[in-house]
């Protein structure tokens, strides 16, 4: 994976997203409870959750797992439910194994018209596979979500970071439109892999919700201001060109009813802002595909 650092540079792509919009908004629910790492499995307990203080990984930390089990539970359906009250489909960066564990929760998914984006078949590290591994995981996590959900994914993020390969497998995979591997930039673009034309739709940790776990976030308020900025900002920029603002939540985190009540918040500044489209990331990537073609 060879660095880019200028990408568009100082000649972005001049065009506007449906309806003349200028701010391409995508809600993303992390779906991973239940495909996390656990001591049982493999000797190690999880991080990102509610509190820093954990029991190490020398016994198994059932205050942990429970706090995972909230999202799976509680928050997940909870989190769903308000998009699509508020008439949003957002992207779900979804485990296989989480979908399988939580049937009633892919169900949600499916009737909400929410994309599925395959989030690995485990919340695992591609990095620390071999080549064989990793390319059966991705087969594994294809299978899986095309038998939950009725239909296989079109998307791919990894946790944290791919590997130098989890791109060329994906493309010799085949039936990925995207992935979201990279945050690099606030608009779609292409990469070559394998002589081919990728696309690449980047992601964000910046408006993501892993602040409270952070501690960069101090009370849900935080949370919408930093998008209600974003998205004033990003719709009043000169210059003609669109942008692509990923909004990232966590069921364990903001399936907490104080901060639910944030994302409804940022919900409607989204819904009722003249400059936003929301999509999901599948249609924003059928979008630029219809309309950018590669350089």
């Amino acid at each position: 994976m060879k660095r880019d650092l200028v990408g568009y540079g100082t000649t972005r792509p001049q065009l506007a997203w449906p309806g003349g919009k200028r701010v391409a908004v995508n809600f993303v629910v992390n779906i991973e409870e239940g495909a996390e790492r656990t001591f049982d499995s493999d000797g190690v307990n999880e991080g990102l959750v509610e509190v820093p203080r954990r029991a190490g990984d020398a016994v198994r930390d059932f205050a942990v797992e429970s706090m995972y089990e909230y999202g799976s539970r509680v928050g997940a359906i909870r989190l769903l439910r308000l998009l699509a009250a508020k008439g949003i489909a957002a992207t779900a960066f979804a485990s296989a194994m989480a979908l399988e564990a939580n049937p009633a929760l892919t169900g949600e998914l499916v009737d909400g018209g929410h994309e599925v984006c395959a989030h690995g078949y485990r919340w695992s590290e591609a990095w620390t596979m071999s080549d064989a591994e990793e390319a059966a995981s991705i087969a594994d996590a294809v299978a899986s979500i095309a038998k939950t959900t009725g239909k296989p994914p079109e998307g791919w993020y990894s946790r944290w970071m791919p590997s130098h390969r989890t791109r060329l497998l994906l493309v010799e995979h085949g039936g990925f439109l995207y992935d979201a591997d990279a945050y690099n930039d606030d608009l779609p673009y292409y990469v070559q892999v394998a002589g081919r034309s990728h696309l690449v739709i980047p992601y964000t940790l910046t408006y993501n919700d892993a602040h409270y776990s952070y501690g960069t976030f101090s009370n849900p308020g935080d949370f919408v201001e930093y998008c209600r900025r974003a998205i004033d900002f990003l719709a009043s920029e000169a210059g003609g060109s669109p942008s692509l603002l990923s909004i990232g939540l966590h069921p364990r985190i903001s399936g907490q009813a104080a901060r639910t009540d944030a994302v409804r918040e940022i919900a409607e500044l989204a819904t009722e802002h003249p400059d936003v489209w929301i999509a999901t990331r599948l249609q924003i990537a059928r979008y630029w595909l219809d309309r950018v073609p590669p350089a």
